[in-house]
């Protein structure tokens, strides 16, 4: 039988600018994955982190 899933569900994190930027867009979209507790944190997530395509910390939001 599987357990509970529990509150922490994994989640992916998505560069803004180079989703936005078609124009600027080289490779691909830089795509970060991590966890977050759904109980304390019901919006959705944005961090700055670092994306190799831009090269330079941009803000990178959470996805579906």
């Amino acid at each position: 039988m599987a357990k509970n899933k529990g509150v922490r569900i994994i989640i992916t994190l998505e560069c803004t600018e180079c989703r936005t930027n078609t124009d600027k867009r080289s490779k691909g979209v830089s795509r970060y994955t991590t966890m977050k507790n759904r109980r304390n944190t019901t919006a959705r997530l944005e961090i700055k982190k670092f994306c190799p395509y831009c090269n330079k910390h941009t803000v990178h939001k959470e996805i579906k």
